[in-house]
Parts: C-alpha cells; structure tokens; sequence
C-alpha cells in the first residue's frame, strides 16, 4: 500500500505543471517516440497475436460477457468517484449495478441492470481531478502500457486499488499474484481485441503513427477537460443591488 501512496504523491506533485506543455523540441518527445516504438514491437510480437487467437476462439457473445465482467468489477472505483464528484445520485447508481449484476448478473457477465433502468455511468479518479480543475499534465508514454497524461496516470492508480480484484488479490497472499496477473492479461486482451480494427485502420492510414496516436489520444481527453473548461466559462451574473435604489424607474 505504501508504494502506491508514494507513487500518487509524487504524481500528483508533478500534476502541478503547465496542463497544455508542449512536447515539441523537447527532451520528452524523444522519450515518447522510443517508448512506443518499443511498445509497438510487444503489442506486434504479443499482444496482437494474442488478442487475434482470443477473437478467433471466441464469438461476439463471449467477448461481450468478459467485457461486462471488467466493467462489473469497475463500479465500486466509479461509487467511490461519484461521491467525490458530489454525486449522490451516481454513487446509489454504481453501487446497485455492482450489487445486482454481482449477483444476479453472475459475477457481472450479463448487465442485468441495465434492463431495471440502472444505466451503466462510469467514472473515475481522472474525472474527479478534472471535476477539480487539476490540470492535466504532458503527455508520458509508458512501457508496456501506453499513453497517460499525468493525472490520467494518477487516476489509474487510484482506481486500480478501488476494485475487488486488488482488495481480494492483497488479502490472498497465496493467490495474490495469479489474481492480479490474471485480471491484467484478460483487461489488456479484452480491450486490445476491441481495437483492432481501429488501430489498424489508424496505422495504415498515418504518415506518422506516433502522432496521430498522440493526437487521438489527447483529443480523446478533452471530454474530461472540458468538465473543467465548462466550469470556468460558464456566465456569471453581478447580483450587487446596492444601486438599486439609484434605478432609473
């Protein structure tokens, strides 16, 4: 648990920095540009071939069953973030999902929820942040796992130890790291499966795959920015009366 208190003070510390640096010229785009170069050979080598065999195995009914299941196991991070965020109503939501696909659900395989009007509405500590205007940070390509910006990084810490895989993987010393391996390996192949198609499509078509990645990556980010961005621009209204005796009536 410490290691993860650590790692999110010191983030958070960095989070502190210009939300918009740029990369450009920089140090850190050379950085970046070896990362993904070297994640581009594992996701060729590995991940690909793997996500490929598990599409090729399974049917659209099956994927969609492992892919409810990771959901599932996401929405006690999204309760926890809704009641950060001041939303009251979202908590009761994540909380009753949880309950009821948990178990009704078969351990969140079938969205059974979903059909008693319980929609999913996932959140998570980067949206948090961002609901509090932490700005965002450069953008940091990490070995193995890709993209983050700096919050988004923090954000995926705190949420991966808000979910039942890491309280029962830490609670299990025996199982501990087969669970957390193995919750890994189905999350990445999942959601490497999911976009394939895209991904492909996206380095055929680019000039330059780094930045268009980049680019798709950050633009993708506005969605959480602009919760902070609507806030700050939103009209404000002088509500002084104090010269409403002088009105000229």
């Amino acid at each position: 648990m410490l290691k993860y208190t650590v790692a999110i003070a010191a983030l958070l510390s960095a989070a502190t920095a210009d939300a918009y640096a740029s990369e450009q010229d920089s140090w850190l785009e050379t950085y970046n540009r070896s990362v993904f170069g070297f994640n581009m050979q594992v996701d060729r080598f590995v991940l690909k071939p793997v996500a490929k065999g598990y599409r090729a195995v399974t049917n659209q009914d099956v994927r969609n069953r492992v892919s409810s299941f990771i959901s599932n196991v996401n929405e006690p991070a999204s309760a926890v973030n809704h009641t950060l965020q001041g939303s009251v109503t979202g908590m009761f939501n994540s909380i009753a999902r949880f309950a009821i696909n948990s178990t009704l659900g078969l351990g969140g395989m079938f969205d059974v929820a979903e059909g008693w009007g319980l929609p999913k509405k996932e959140t998570g500590f980067d949206e948090t942040m961002a609901h509090y205007c932490v700005p965002d940070g450069p953008l940091v390509m990490l070995p193995f796992f890709g993209p983050f910006t700096v919050r988004s990084m923090v954000g995926y810490t705190v949420d991966g130890i808000s979910t039942p895989v890491y309280w029962a993987a830490i609670n299990d010393k025996n199982y501990s790291a087969k669970i957390s391996y193995s919750y890994a390996a189905l999350t990445a192949i999942s959601a490497r499966e999911r976009s394939l198609d895209l991904l492909d499509d996206l380095e055929r078509n680019s000039v330059d795959f780094y930045s268009t990645m980049r680019s798709a990556y950050l633009q993708n980010r506005q969605k959480y920015n602009s919760v902070c961005q609507s806030a700050n621009t939103a009209p404000s209204y002088d509500f002084d009366f104090d010269d409403s005796e002088d009105a000229d009536y």
